[in-house]
C-alpha cells in the first residue's frame, strides 16, 4: 500500500478544469500520452478512463479479451472434452468477475451513445445481450441469472438506439424500424420468459421503442409522400413539354406514369387541358 500521494498523483487540477454535471453524462475523448485516445466519463468524485476497445480497464484475464471471452473457451472445451458429461457451469467466482466486466462496458457503451459513436455503442450492447444470454445458459441459480438478465430490456433499448439513429440520419427508415422492431421483439420474449406479458405497458424500454417505432414510421411515409409529389411534379413538367411538342404517345405515358404515383388522378389536368 502506497503512503501520501505525490503532486503529479493529483487529479484535483483536471476535476477542476472539466466539472461534473449531475443533469447529464459528461464525457468525452481524450488522447493519452502515448498517443491512443480514451474515452473519459466524469463521476461525482472523479472520473473513469476506459479504452476505445476490448474491456474497458485495458485488461486481458488469462490472456484473453475479456473474461467472457475466457469462460466461452472454457465452455467449449469442456463441451468438446465432456460430451456426456452435465453442461457447463459458471460459479460464483465466475459470476462475480462477469458482472464487474458487464458493469464496465456498460459504462463505456453510455458514453458512446451520448458522444454519438453509434457503432461503438451498438458493439458494447451487443456484447452485453450476448453475455447475459451466456449466463442464463450456463448459471443454475436463479438470483445470479437475474442479477444479469433484469437489465436484459434496457441493453436491448439502447442497442436499438444505436443502430436505428444513424439509419434514420441517412432516411434508411425500413432498416432504422427493422432494427426497433427486433428489440421490441426481444423485450417481448424477456417479458414471456419471466412470464410478464401482462406488464408490457408498464415496461419503460417497450414504451420508449414502441413510440419512437410508430415516428419513424411516420417520418418514412412523410418522406415517401414528398419524394412522390417531387417526382409528380417533375414529370407534370414533362407532361407540359410532350404536350406542347405534340409527342402524343410520350404524354399518354407520362399521364399513366403521373396516375400510378397519384391514385386520384386530376393533378395533371392542368398541364393536359
Amino acid at each position: 500500500m502506497r503512503g501520501i500521494s505525490t503532486m503529479s498523483d493529483d487529479i484535483s487540477r483536471i476535476l477542476r478544469q472539466w466539472e461534473f454535471d449531475p443533469n447529464t453524462v459528461t464525457t468525452r475523448i481524450i488522447r493519452g500520452e502515448d498517443g491512443r485516445e480514451r474515452v473519459q466519463l466524469r463521476v461525482d468524485l472523479g472520473l473513469l478512463q476506459m479504452e476505445l476497445d476490448g474491456r474497458p480497464d485495458g485488461l486481458r484475464p488469462e490472456n484473453h479479451e475479456s473474461w467472457f471471452e475466457y469462460y466461452q473457451r472454457l465452455q467449449e472445451a469442456h463441451d468438446e472434452a465432456h460430451l456426456d458429461s452435465p453442461p457447463f457451469e459458471l460459479d460464483r467466482e465466475a459470476c462475480q468477475r462477469l458482472w464487474i466486466e458487464s458493469v464496465q462496458y456498460y459504462h463505456r457503451y453510455l458514453c458512446f451513445w451520448h458522444l454519438k459513436k453509434y457503432e461503438w455503442c451498438a458493439r458494447d450492447t451487443m456484447r452485453n445481450v450476448r453475455l447475459f444470454s451466456f449466463v442464463r445458459e450456463h448459471v443454475r441459480n436463479d438470483g445470479a441469472k437475474l442479477q444479469f438478465d433484469q437489465w436484459r430490456p434496457y441493453v436491448l433499448m439502447m442497442h436499438a438506439r444505436a443502430v436505428a439513429t444513424p439509419l434514420v440520419a441517412l432516411r434508411e427508415f425500413d432498416a432504422a424500424i427493422g432494427a426497433v422492431e427486433s428489440s421490441i421483439e426481444g423485450i417481448q420474449e424477456f417479458l414471456e420468459e419471466y412470464r410478464q406479458e401482462d406488464r408490457a405497458d408498464e415496461c419503460a424500454e417497450l414504451i420508449e421503442l414502441r413510440k419512437w417505432h410508430q415516428t419513424i414510421i411516420e417520418e418514412r411515409d412523410k418522406s415517401l409522400a414528398a419524394r412522390g409529389e417531387q417526382t409528380a411534379d417533375m414529370l407534370r413538367r414533362e407532361l407540359q413539354r410532350a404536350i406542347e411538342s405534340e409527342e402524343f404517345e410520350e404524354a399518354a405515358r407520362l399521364r399513366d406514369e403521373i396516375r400510378r404515383i397519384e391514385p386520384l388522378g386530376g393533378a395533371e389536368s392542368g398541364a393536359s387541358s
